[in-house]
């Protein structure tokens, strides 16, 4: 659940009150769902949500997993096939 609340958090830059106002919100949502983003309003945003949540639910999953990978892998210039380190 955190990484959905993480998740919310960052998509509704400078709008976190209004997160219907987010024009990245707006947009995700438009290509994801076909909702014209021009209509998307409260009742419509929380109904997405609602509608979606098991969807958004996976996604905030696999996104944290993939965060966790990518701070877990080593550098390249960390690697054994980077060569000896001076």
């Amino acid at each position: 659940m955190a990484g959905m609340v993480r998740l919310g958090w960052e998509a509704t830059r400078g709008n976190r009150l209004r997160p219907w106002r987010s024009p990245y919100l707006r947009w995700r949502i438009e290509t994801y769902s076909g909702l014209e983003a021009e209509h998307i309003g409260p009742r419509r945003l929380f109904a997405f949500l609602w509608r979606e949540r098991r969807a958004l639910l996976r996604y905030a999953r696999w996104r944290r997993e993939m965060s966790g990978a990518r701070r877990h892998s080593l550098h390249p210039a960390q690697s054994a096939a980077a060569g000896p380190q001076e």
